[in-house]
């Protein structure tokens, strides 16, 4: 009785949770949520040249050249 007593009370409390994320934001304040340091990315362009040169470092394939890398940080 008591773990059926402690599963739905578990239930209950991870519902609330889950629901506590859903708020609406008013219109004013949605200036502070489309700010660029918000993105995921915040820097797109120094991340493309930071993983440019991982790749070319560490002699991999990266996603965005046909080839590896020789290994030295050359380009």
């Amino acid at each position: 009785m008591k773990v059926t007593h402690f599963v739905v009370i578990f239930a209950i409390l991870l519902s609330v949770s889950g629901l506590s994320g859903c708020v609406h934001v008013a219109a004013w304040e949605r200036g502070n949520l489309a700010k660029p340091e918000m993105a995921l990315e915040p820097n797109p362009l120094q991340s493309a040249i930071q993983a440019h040169v991982y790749g070319s470092r560490e002699a991999a394939a990266s996603i965005n050249s046909s080839g590896g890398g020789g290994g030295c940080g050359c380009f």
